[in-house]
């Protein structure tokens, strides 16, 4: 299981006594990642600092699970709009809106239903429901509208998750302004 201590790694020594050098460091966001995660910083009001360590766990658990990191971000976007510890009126919890009482055999050992407003353990445990739904259901688009509980079968949800992905692919691409007086 991740924890905060796994997102941690040593920070480089500094260079001459007078830098100071933080602790630790987290985990370098990839350069698409940042693209998307100043995208979803504007769009939905968010802070950076509220976002790293989210868009840190998708990457993560997204390159271990080899389910892209922009479906995952997409789905939280949709589900909680960022919110770790948005609750829905059917208990769902959480930044992928998990429902316990449906998922419990997917917690980490010795976590219980609060552990899921723990933005690492929500992703972890909302992954593996997204690829069992994928899984049942024989594709992404079916299995996104079993993620989100739905029997719509013009699969509403799916096209608003995958919208919102090409919107962060499309935020992926863009180039990182250069401030030309910047040395």
């Amino acid at each position: 299981t991740f924890t905060a201590e796994t997102l941690v790694q040593p920070a480089p020594r500094a260079q001459n006594q007078s830098e100071a050098v933080p602790l630790t460091t987290a985990p370098v966001l990839s350069p698409q990642m940042q693209n998307a995660l100043t995208y979803v910083q504007r769009r939905y009001k968010v802070s950076p600092e509220a976002l790293i360590p989210v868009f840190e766990v998708a990457q993560m658990i997204g390159t271990e699970r080899r389910i892209d990191p922009l479906l995952i971000l997409s789905i939280i976007a949709i589900e909680s709009r960022f919110n770790p510890f948005a609750e829905s009126s059917m208990g769902a919890k959480g930044l992928m809106q998990v429902i316990p009482r449906f998922h419990t055999d997917k917690l980490p050992v010795g976590a219980n239903e609060r552990s899921l407003l723990d933005p690492v353990i929500n992703v972890q445990v909302g992954v593996k429901v997204l690829e069992e739904a994928i899984r049942r259901k024989g594709g992404l688009v079916a299995g996104l509208q079993q993620y989100a509980g739905s029997s719509d079968p013009e699969g509403a949800y799916a096209s608003k998750v995958l919208a919102e992905k090409d919107r962060l692919e499309q935020a992926t691409r863009r180039k990182v302004a250069v401030n030309p007086g910047a040395a």
